[in-house]
């Protein structure tokens, strides 16, 4: 698979597997747990299923490790960024400026991890080399 493909359809599943662990946490729209345990919970969920996913992208990609850090980083962040406005965002009913403080700005993890893992390998290979 190309690795522009790969980084599109790995980003959904950044989005899809957090969003898909969530739905049982609520029933007739009302949490089921406390909220800042859902919150880290969450947290969790996508930090996890974001390193996964680094991880294999990274082992299977043709690019430069720094370039598909930063590719990934921008990718990664604006298809989280867009799959809450259209989904999220009218299921939970926030405004813009208050889904980007309770919610968006977590979203900068993702370009932390990515473009660190992109520095992290390529030093790694420089080494190798």
């Amino acid at each position: 698979m190309r690795d522009n493909v790969r980084v599109f359809l790995y980003g959904i599943l950044t989005w899809l597997i957090p969003f898909l662990l969530a739905i049982p946490l609520y029933s007739g729209g009302e949490l089921l747990i406390d909220q800042q345990l859902f919150k880290s919970i969450m947290i969790i969920a996508g930090s996890l299923t974001g390193a996964i996913l680094i991880i294999h992208l990274f082992s299977v990609m043709t690019w430069e490790y720094m370039t598909a850090g930063y590719i990934t980083a921008v990718s990664w962040l604006f298809i989280n960024w867009a799959l809450d406005i259209l989904i999220l965002l009218p299921l939970n009913g926030l405004d813009l400026i208050s889904y980007t403080f309770q919610i968006g700005l977590r979203y900068l993890v993702i370009p932390v991890m990515t473009i660190m893992a992109g520095v992290v390998a390529d030093h790694a290979a420089k080494k190798e080399s």
